[in-house]
């Protein structure tokens, strides 16, 4: 009663906005739902539905305040009331859903991903695809088994100046680059240690840890949070790791590493709350560059002056990458008059051109008229298998060798038994 109630009052409260179709066929309209409604899940479904004929037809969460803080925010979007679900498996089960937003904690991300592409559903993961190697793996394969339409969410790659970046880069006038530096100086992320409470009223915490290991309940554990904790993410390396790691990869049209070592710790805050490094750095050794990722929390200056971005450097000159903008810093003043730098190498991304809206629009292009995905399910997992690389080369404190044909580090049986999970039952690991 109490979800109906709250959905009848707002209903009374507002006036109701006709469904923004646009003239589009009953038959045409995209339904869409959201697993994982209070961050970037409710992020991708505003920019979603900006396309015309889209809607928005039920939410999940396990927090019943989100739920129903994200109905009330779906009535005044689209004007019709979501179908509310507290188990994603439910949603699934609903033949109106034609497409899902998952933007649940990354260690849900695997189990969710696969049970909805079973269930017919295409699908929109927020990153980084997963929280291992292996469910890496078995998103990609369940996806080729049924060829449905999988979308990941780093959004960049659909950024009008990122892409103008990377061909300036891919058009050899860089010269030989030898190392791609990313990195990300976050000063608003300290987190000072918390203890364990009571479950909030109205969180199924059982159903939110899922397939990570029994805790007690800890807010820091909890919403936003949870991304520095293990069991449930990997830190600033795969948080924002995962979107500056993809332009690298991009780039330089890398995959995967021969080596990769990686250092780190908690120098800034000891005693604070988080489990993964307030500050980190790893170096991935391909054929014939070098890549490198740094973190710091609790600072804002970066390389270059920048809080966050990528560097190509090469013999002749370096492009330097953010959101904000891209431009070309020559190696030599006598090398800024004999090689020529454009006009237009600095470029200020319109907020409508930074990606997000241009991301979520060719999800729904692809499903609706083919077209290619900016960042399908196996370009996604290249990002994220590369940052978990990092991560296990740091926690293990050895240098690591990675086949890559085979998925496997080779001589090291503690960096192995970290690329799988081993979930909480009754959950299981899709095969």
């Amino acid at each position: 009663m109490r979800r109906r109630t709250f959905l009848n009052t707002a209903a009374s409260s507002l006036s109701i906005a006709p469904l923004r179709l646009h003239g589009v066929a009953p038959s045409d309209v995209l339904n869409i739902a959201v697993i994982g409604c209070r961050g970037m899940g409710m992020s991708d479904l505003r920019s979603m539905l900006k396309v015309s004929g889209t809607r928005c037809v039920a939410l999940c969460d396990i927090d019943q305040r989100v739920l129903e803080t994200r109905a009330n925010d779906v009535f005044r979007l689209n004007g019709n009331s979501p179908k509310l679900y507290g188990d994603y498996r439910k949603l699934l089960d609903d033949k109106d859903v034609d497409a899902v937003i998952i933007g649940t904690p990354d260690h849900w991300h695997c189990l969710q991903m696969v049970d909805a592409v079973d269930a017919n559903k295409d699908v929109y993961v927020e990153k980084p695809v997963a929280n291992s190697i292996a469910e890496c793996t078995r998103m990609i394969a369940a996806q080729q088994r049924t060829q449905r339409k999988v979308q990941v969410g780093q959004w960049q790659r659909s950024g009008k100046h990122w892409h103008e970046a990377i061909d300036y880069v891919k058009s050899g006038q860089l010269g030989e680059i030898r190392t791609v530096k990313t990195w990300a100086y976050m000063n608003w992320l300290k987190m000072d240690r918390a203890p364990d409470a009571t479950v909030p009223t109205g969180v199924d915490y059982n159903m939110w840890l899922g397939p990570a290991p029994q805790r007690a309940f800890n807010p820091n554990r909890f919403h936003f949070h949870f991304r520095w904790f293990w069991d449930y993410a990997g830190g600033l390396m795969t948080d924002w790791g995962v979107h500056l790691i993809d332009i690298a990869l991009w780039g330089m049209q890398a995959s995967g590493p021969n080596r990769v070592m990686s250092s780190g710790g908690a120098f800034a805050y000891p005693d604070g709350g988080m489990e993964t490094p307030d500050t980190q750095q790893a170096i991935y050794e391909f054929d014939d560059f070098t890549m490198i990722w740094e973190h710091a929390i609790g600072i804002s200056q970066g390389p270059f002056q920048r809080a966050h971005g990528v560097a190509f450097i090469g013999n002749n000159a370096t492009l330097v990458v953010d959101r904000e903008k891209w431009e070309i810093y020559p190696e030599t003043e006598l090398n800024s008059l004999q090689y020529k730098v454009p006009a237009q190498a600095t470029r200020h991304a319109l907020p409508n051109e930074r990606g997000l809206d241009q991301h979520t629009a060719n999800f729904v292009a692809a499903i609706r008229e083919d077209e290619p995905l900016h960042c399908d399910i196996g370009t996604g997992s290249l990002a994220a298998m590369n940052a978990h690389l990092g991560n296990i080369a740091l926690r293990t404190g050895e240098t690591l060798t990675w086949v890559g044909a085979r998925q496997r580090f080779s001589g090291s049986r503690a960096a192995n038994r970290l690329l799988k999970p081993d979930y909480r039952q009754p959950w299981k690991l899709p095969s």
